[in-house]
């Protein structure tokens, strides 16, 4: 599941891909181990190694390779690319500051979730494995539902027909139909709840960010620990804060 190869594809490209996802899912790797793992010969390893080595996109430490600082001017002009998101990220400062938890900024490519901005203020706050960059799926987090409750149906179930339902908890949501059921709460209360979906004991609160025009530009989310995220606190004063900051993302992209 996940796959796009396709004879418009290049196979090369592709596989040079692989390698780079090797290297950062095993925190390196030597020629043997890359070409053991992908089934393919050890001098053809190699020469995607010594290629990605020559560009700059991998380093050689001793006998290991590993991912290169050059992918952070690509990752760089990503973030960037989008004035709202350059807003979007200033703002959850703030939210991180009031709440004293952690905050994030997702935004969606490909039916994924993509952390563009984790900000961690206080030595309390919980950060788990929700660094920039991480990709995770977007039916199990708050940020990833408000997403997707701006989405159409079609465009929601295409995005369950290439990526599928996993389960990560055991309050993880795994039936369409229940899935489309929570959306279209979400809809109607423009805040979205992670109850323990993604990770044990974790909560959080998230709300989409919009342009006038209706185009969801990504989503803004609370996380903390499911002890400090109850009640009142987690179901009605968190929303509310949440959505005030999404209120004044809306408001400065409008007018920016």
């Amino acid at each position: 599941m996940g796959s796009s190869s396709n004879r418009n594809t290049l196979g090369t490209l592709e596989r040079g891909f692989e390698v780079v996802s090797l290297l950062m899912r095993n925190d390196g790797a030597r020629v043997t181990e890359v070409a053991d793992e992908l089934d393919i010969a050890p001098s053809t390893a190699h020469k995607y190694l010594a290629t990605l080595h020559n560009e700059r996109f991998v380093v050689k430490e001793g006998d290991e390779y590993q991912v290169g600082m050059r992918f952070l001017t690509v990752g760089g002009y990503a973030k960037h690319r989008n004035p709202a998101y350059e807003i979007a990220a200033q703002k959850i400062r703030s939210l991180a500051d009031q709440t004293g938890e952690r905050a994030q900024f997702v935004v969606a490519e490909h039916g994924r979730a993509i952390y563009t901005e984790t900000i961690v203020l206080e030595p309390t706050a919980v950060m788990t494995d929700r660094r920039n960059g991480r990709v995770r799926y977007l039916h199990s987090s708050a940020a990833g539902k408000a997403i997707l409750a701006q989405y159409s149906r079609e465009k929601v179930r295409d995005v369950i027909d290439r990526w599928g339902l996993p389960a990560e908890t055991e309050n993880t949501i795994t039936d369409p139909e229940a899935l489309f059921s929570e959306l279209d709460r979400i809809e109607t209360d423009d805040v979205a709840f992670n109850d323990e979906e993604s990770i044990d004991g974790l909560r959080s609160v998230g709300a989409a960010v919009t342009t006038a025009d209706d185009e969801v530009i990504g989503a803004i989310s609370v996380s903390g620990p499911a002890n400090r995220l109850k009640g009142d606190r987690f179901q009605e004063k968190l929303p509310d804060t949440v959505l005030g900051v999404v209120n004044e993302i809306e408001l400065t992209i409008a007018y920016s």
